[in-house]
C-alpha cells in the first residue's frame, strides 16, 4: 500500500511520516520510507544523526539511470530520453516488488534505524534558478509506477508541503493520503484545497490531527473538517525530546494516546483494497495530459503512443 503525508509547512507531516514507518517497521512489516520533501527531513526524523549508516545516493540526481532501468525491453519506449516521468509501464518493462533484489533498490535505498529508507534529494547549485522541485520527484513517480506491492507492504512518502503535489500526477500514487493539520485556521486551510482536488479524481484523503492540546483543539478540528477526521495526536513531549536528540527509550515510550492514534492509522490502510485498474488508468490519464501539453513537442515524439492498451500492472503481470 501507498501512504503518503502531507499538509502545511510546520504540521508535522515528516513527523508522522517517521512515527508511522517506525510504527510498521517495529510490527515486523516490510516498509519504505521515501523523503519527497523539498526539505529533506525524514532521515533525522527516524532518528539519523549523521553517523553510522551506509549513505545512498538521491532518487532525483539518476533520474536518467532509474529510466533506462525501468523502460527494459519495453519497444513503445525508444531511449531514457523518450521516457518522461508519467510513462506509464507496459510489456516488456522493469516492474519492482517492494525491497527486491534489483540494482534500483540496491542503490538507493539505505537504513535508518529499522526504517529503509529512499530520498529524492536536495536542489544542489545547478538547479538554481533554472529547474523547478517537481523534476526532482520525477523519481518517485517512476519508482511507483513500476512498483508492484503486495497487501502487507507499505511505502510511507513524506510529500512536499502545501498543495504542492497537485502540480504533477504524483498525488494520484497512492492508496490513501494522510493529511496532517494543526488545530488552527492555517492548519486546515490546506486541507480544504485538497479536499476539492482530490474529489475531482476520487483520491481517498484522511485528516489526522496533530499538537492537540485539549478539548477545544479536537472541537475546533471537528468542525472544521467534519467526518474527515480521523484521529489526532496530541503534543508529545516525546516527540520533542526526539527532534531535540534526548528521547529515552524506543516508540514504545511514546504517550499511549499517541501509539493508539498509530494503530488507527495501520488499521485503516490495511482495510483498502487495491484498484489495480483504476491506479493504473490515473496513471495513464496524466501522462496523456503531459504528452499533449508538453512532451510531445519537446520531444519530437509521439509519446501518446507509449501507451499500452493491454496492460495492467499488477500481480498478475509479474508473470
Amino acid at each position: 500500500m501507498r501512504i503518503a503525508f502531507v499538509g502545511k509547512g510546520g504540521s508535522g507531516k515528516t513527523t508522522l511520516s517517521a512515527l508511522f514507518s517506525r510504527h510498521l517497521a517495529r510490527s515486523g512489516a516490510p516498509v519504505l520510507a521515501v523523503d519527497g520533501d523539498i526539505n529533506q527531513h525524514l532521515a533525522e526524523a527516524l532518528g539519523h544523526d549523521g553517523s553510522g549508516t551506509r549513505d545512498a545516493p538521491p532518487l532525483g540526481a539518476h533520474v536518467a539511470d532509474i529510466k533506462d532501468f525501468l523502460r527494459g525491453a519495453n519497444p513503445r519506449i525508444a531511449s531514457r530520453e523518450a521516457m518522461i516521468k508519467t510513462t506509464p509501464p507496459g510489456r516488456g518493462s522493469r516492474l519492482l516488488r517492494l525491497l527486491g533484489d534489483d540494482e534500483l533498490h540496491a542503490r538507493h535505498v539505505r537504513r535508518v534505524g529499522d526504517v529503509p529508507l529512499m530520498v529524492t534529494g536536495e536542489f544542489d547549485e545547478s538547479d538554481l534558478g533554472v529547474a523547478c522541485y517537481h523534476s526532482k520527484l520525477g523519481g518517485v513517480e517512476l519508482y511507483l509506477n513500476h512498483l508492484v506491492d503486495g497487501p502487507g507492504e507499505y511505502v510511507v512518502v513524506d510529500m512536499t508541503a502545501g498543495a504542492d503535489a497537485f502540480a504533477s500526477g504524483l498525488f494520484t500514487r497512492f492508496d490513501l493520503t494522510f493529511l496532517v493539520a494543526e488545530p488552527t485556521r492555517k492548519g486546515v486551510s490546506v486541507y480544504r484545497q485538497y479536499r476539492d482536488h482530490a474529489q475531482e479524481f476520487r483520491i481517498r484523503i484522511a485528516v489526522v490531527g496533530n499538537k492537540v492540546t485539549g478539548e477545544d483543539d479536537l472541537l475546533f478540528l471537528k468542525e472544521q473538517v467534519g467526518d474527515d477526521l480521523l484521529t489526532h495526536l496530541v503534543q508529545s513531549p516525546w516527540v520533542r525530546a526526539a527532534e531535540q536528540g534526548r528521547a529515552e527509550g524506543d516508540l514504545e515510550s511514546l504517550e499511549p494516546h499517541n501509539r493508539h492514534a498509530l494503530s488507527i492509522l495501520r488499521d485503516t490502510v490495511d482495510a483498502h483494497r487495491r484498484d489495480w485498474a483504476a491506479l493504473h488508468r490515473h496513471a495513464v490519464e496524466f501522462h496523456l495530459r503531459n504528452a499533449r501539453s508538453w512532451a510531445n513537442e519537446a520531444t519530437g515524439l509521439d509519446l501518446t503512443a507509449q501507451v499500452d492498451p493491454d496492460f495492467v500492472p499488477g500481480p498478475a503481470s509479474l508473470d
